[in-house]
């Protein structure tokens, strides 16, 4: 399918806008502690880790960050993926994925066409168990369901890839492969719902969100929903099963939205709450609390965040400005991700080279936390925390 010049316009506000405004990656941006050294007492201990992706041309490798009990994070190692990032954005969202158990981790290699996945030890520490094609070109998202991966290829007409995943292997599904629901529909997002049956991929060109059915691990369809709002980007799944999905607008200013689905049956989806404001600029990335309670959004453009509380799949706002976060001009704020109690949320601002740490409250109310990471390589992409 024909992109429309007016269309392409368009496609290039949103990928620069929703890239975080990450310049090529620089071979010598160092990886440093945070700024703020945590004190060694109890708090300071890891529970947990964070992981994002340098996504350097010259090799892509995993950032791991210790996570203290009071949220805190700090450097703790460096691992290589053995493939190639692309040294700039993406425009997507899901680079990189744990399992349920966080004891599997897998990454796009979107330069070099190929997915890695790691064995996570107790202490976060990776281990390289494989390296394979990813099934197409351009991987840009990678989603997992028990044992089964799903792979979102960008490059080309587009396509999404099945993989079986044993003990750290990675095998092809064979008869997995499926196009997307045109040429040229700018995806942005793979992800399977909670249910692990169903797949959907965001399509901001088309303004479309197109869903496959998975049996057996070999996936189906598309079937193709019309988005409620312009540019769909980044979503996420509440916990009862509720689709909620950003909105952002083609980059207009203050236009940005955020609209919540639920299920039609065979691969449909029925609007609940449409294209909710956030009031903000370039809405690209969702997470939801573990508890189905709250989703926010990042408002890259507008260098904030906007939560919402989640009632039976309807949204409403948290604050009436929009900005449940102010992380400030230039920051660029990309994907997020909640620690596994959804207790403290992590946010990427590409703009500062940084990962932003919040605690969450009972209220959904979001408080800064000194010692987030500093340094991150000019092109780092993705966030998963456990």
């Amino acid at each position: 399918m024909r992109i429309s010049l007016a269309l392409s316009v368009v496609c290039a506000v949103i990928l620069s806008a929703c890239s975080g405004g990450m310049d090529k990656d620089s071979s010598t941006a160092s990886l440093t502690a945070p700024s703020e050294t945590p004190s060694l007492d109890r708090s300071s201990q890891s529970v947990g880790e964070v992981f994002t992706m340098s996504n350097a041309a010259a090799g892509n490798s995993v950032l791991v960050f210790a996570r203290a009990a009071d949220g805190s994070l700090r450097a703790a190692g460096t691992y290589a993926t053995g493939g190639a990032g692309t040294g700039g954005g993406l425009g997507n969202q899901g680079g990189l994925a744990l399992d349920e158990s966080g004891t599997t981790l897998v990454v796009v290699n979107a330069g070099s066409n190929e997915i890695s996945a790691f064995r996570v030890d107790e202490g976060g520490g990776l281990e390289l168990t494989d390296k394979i094609s990813s099934g197409g070109t351009m991987p840009i998202s990678v989603t997992i369901s028990r044992d089964i991966v799903y792979v979102l290829d960008a490059g080309g007409a587009g396509n999404i890839a099945g993989f079986r995943l044993d003990r750290g292997k990675l095998s092809p599904i064979a008869g997995s492969s499926r196009p997307l629901s045109a040429s040229g529909v700018g995806p942005a997002e793979i992800a399977f719902d909670p249910s692990g049956t169903l797949l959907v991929v965001t399509e901001k060109n088309t303004n479309r969100l197109s869903t496959y059915s998975v049996n057996g691990g070999v996936a189906r369809g598309p079937t193709v929903t019309p988005a409620s709002g312009v540019t769909p980007f980044g979503f996420a799944f509440s916990h009862g099963g509720a689709l909620i999905v950003s909105e952002a607008f083609g980059g207009a200013p203050d236009g940005s939205a955020v609209t919540s689905y639920a299920a039609n049956g065979g691969g449909t989806w029925r609007v609940i709450s449409g294209s909710v404001p956030t009031t903000e600029t370039s809405a690209c990335w969702i997470v939801v609390t573990e508890n189905g309670r709250f989703t926010y959004t990042t408002n890259a453009a507008s260098g904030t965040i906007t939560g919402f509380a989640v009632l039976d799949g309807s949204l409403t706002r948290l604050d009436a400005d929009g900005v449940t976060a102010s992380i400030g001009g230039g920051s660029s704020p990309t994907e997020m991700a909640l620690s596994r109690n959804s207790q403290f949320l992590y946010a990427l601002a590409g703009g500062l080279h940084r990962i932003v740490a919040y605690s969450v409250s009972s209220d959904g109310s979001l408080t800064p936390i000194a010692g987030g990471a500093a340094g991150l390589p000019s092109a780092a992409n993705g966030v998963v925390a456990r």
